[in-house]
């Protein structure tokens, strides 16, 4: 809805990486194995992904969702791409871990994701109370983060996400 009304570009780090796992390139089965165990994929891979799609794009307005996720994808973008960029804000949408369990199992339905099941969910929850919310916090000390209720319909949700994009 943010690329539809606003003109981003969505870069999903999720997204490029399954791609990337997908392709059959010689990072696929580190990539594969990454994901399966939950684990974060090195930065230098992630990062050197996001650089080529952001190349690739027709904009150079930029929604980067789920990265980074720990410190060595933050020093790593720092490094590599934040001359290049300014960061706005990091939009954070807060939902407890019971409503992300479901609305993430009930995903797996269709999603085709070979990630979308309990252990693996449980995995990504600890690897993100452990390595992502120290990133929310380091932007947070930065003034950078924008909170969001998340709990709520979707309408609601996008209505209070308009008001930080206009």
């Amino acid at each position: 809805k943010i690329v539809k009304k606003y003109g981003y570009t969505h870069l999903s780090a999720g997204d490029l990486l399954r791609e990337e796992r997908n392709s059959g390139s010689k990072l696929a089965e580190m990539i594969n194995t990454y994901i399966a165990e939950g684990k974060i994929v090195p930065a230098e891979v992630t990062v050197g992904l996001l650089l080529k799609a952001m190349d690739a794009a027709s904009t150079k307005k930029f929604l980067v969702d789920g990265f980074p996720r720990n410190m060595e994808n933050l020093q790593c973008w720092e490094k590599d791409v934040s001359q290049f960029v300014n960061i706005k804000f990091l939009l954070f949408l807060e939902c407890p871990e019971d409503i992300m369990l479901k609305r993430l199992l009930k995903r797996g339905e269709t999603s085709g994701r070979n990630d979308d099941n309990v252990e693996s969910i449980k995995k990504r929850f600890k690897t993100y109370r452990d390595s992502t919310m120290p990133i929310i916090n380091h932007f947070r000390n930065m003034g950078k983060v924008r909170e969001i209720d998340s709990t709520r319909s979707e309408e609601e949700v996008f209505a209070d996400v308009s008001k930080l994009f206009e």
